[in-house]
């Protein structure tokens, strides 16, 4: 029994030692057999830091409930956590995946991107004509202009040769899935492209390819400026410099950029 008392030291739990069939058993008694015993069994415990008096301790106040909750409501009266609308009216669902030709476009997170470099209509007042493309360089925007004071306008990222040329041009022509030929000056300047250069035929179409799902080449004069619009399956560096490149958009905004831009479409980079 001593061995029970150490075994089981608190209330509720002594055991009696019962042989049965020549076997020890320990049944331990968990019924409280007096009343004030059950109460201390069972009494709460409360945590009472140092230094702390708990009658002076002031409870916080209940907050109000609102009355009305500012939530879209549909024809029936029901109400949703939703908001009215997008603040920005974007259509999250035209970067969801594609599928294009011989190649499927995978879906492209476009909530880890700034709302301001999705694909929006906008309000722009412009000289040019409708029809016509607008790169702004400083701000990473491309805008199709649509006439009557309003644009499509996308994000762009900008490389290098980027940066390297602003004027007016043509788009002189329009390739979907383009071969990728790296300039003779990047292929001097990383030497790792070589397997790609035009002498080698250029990088096959692909979605690895970085002139992406569609390549817009802008001449002047009659003359290659080497400078392209084209899509990037890199949707990190759209609204940023990049290392290298020209101006490149997400996949889904080049092949709906495509679609829109009629032949010979005039081009302004500034």
């Amino acid at each position: 029994m001593n061995f029970l008392r150490r075994a089981f030291p608190f209330a509720g739990l002594a055991a009696a030692a019962m042989t049965v069939s020549g076997c020890n058993i320990l049944v331990p008694d968990v019924a409280a057999d007096s009343p004030a015993r059950f109460v201390q069994e069972i009494s709460p415990v409360f945590y009472e830091p140092p230094g702390v008096d708990p009658r002076r301790v002031k409870p916080i106040p209940d907050q109000p409930v609102p009355q009305t909750r500012e939530l879209y409501k549909t024809q029936f009266h029901q109400t949703y956590g939703l908001p009215v609308s997008n603040p920005l009216n974007l259509d999250m669902g035209m970067y969801g995946q594609v599928r294009d030709g011989d190649f499927t476009l995978p879906a492209i997170p476009a909530t880890r991107i700034h709302p301001e470099y999705l694909r929006q209509e906008v309000d722009y007042q412009t000289n040019e004509r409708p029809g016509t493309i607008v790169v702004d360089t400083k701000d990473r925007f491309l805008y199709f202009v649509e006439g009557n004071g309003r644009a499509m306008r996308y994000g762009v990222g900008l490389g290098r040769e980027g940066f390297a040329w602003k004027g007016r041009g043509l788009i002189q022509w329009k390739q979907k899935w383009p071969r990728w030929t790296p300039p003779v000056e990047m292929v001097s300047r990383q030497p790792e492209v070589r397997p790609f250069s035009a002498e080698n035929g250029g990088m096959n179409p692909g979605l690895a390819n970085p002139l992406g799902a569609r390549a817009m080449y802008i001449f002047k004069d009659g003359q290659d400026t080497l400078y392209r619009i084209h899509g990037t399956p890199d949707w990190q560096s759209i609204g940023k410099a990049v290392s290298s490149g020209c101006v490149r958009m997400l996949n889904q905004d080049v092949v709906d950029l495509y679609d829109r831009v009629p032949a010979k479409s005039e081009i302004v980079v500034m």
